[in-house]
């Protein structure tokens, strides 16, 4: 007995429901698995430890937005990473560019480079006002490249 056409539409639909959701949902676990790793969590915390930076965003309140997974600054294996994270406040918003490696021994992530470029063309380094506290710390703030 053939499918009526009312049938195929209805299951056209559901299935086209079914993989939306589900590529959404694996967007949204990507996306709270990005803000769980240690190093974004390291570069939001220099962030919002930085006063002129936060100061420029009109922070806080600090919203980070979700990375973008096709952007090409965006590269993470087992031992670095590199990422853009879109960041805005009540006054502008930009980007923050982090640049980390895997400690091995220590297995811990430290950040080489954290810069904040803003969407006017500023930008802020939010390593340097931290550069001797970080010395003890074992981080470095060597050029990434961005």
């Amino acid at each position: 007995m053939p499918a009526s056409i009312k049938s195929l539409q209805q299951m056209a639909i559901f299935v086209t429901l079914f993989t939306g959701g589900g590529c959404s949902m694996m967007y949204y676990l990507m996306q709270k698995n990005f803000a769980r790793s240690e190093y974004y969590r390291l570069a939001m915390e220099h962030l919002a430890a930085h006063p002129a930076a936060m100061e420029s965003l009109g922070a806080p309140p600090l919203k980070a937005h979700n990375i973008h997974l096709s952007d090409r600054h965006n590269r993470m294996d087992h031992t670095s990473a590199q990422v853009k994270i879109p960041v805005t406040g009540t006054k502008a918003g930009g980007y923050l560019y982090m640049s980390s490696f895997k400690d091995h021994l220590l297995n811990r992530w430290r950040l080489q480079e954290v810069v904040l470029q803003l969407r006017d063309g500023r930008r802020i380094d939010i390593l340097t006002c931290d550069a001797e506290a970080s010395d003890h710390n074992g981080e470095t703030n060597a050029d990434a490249g961005f």
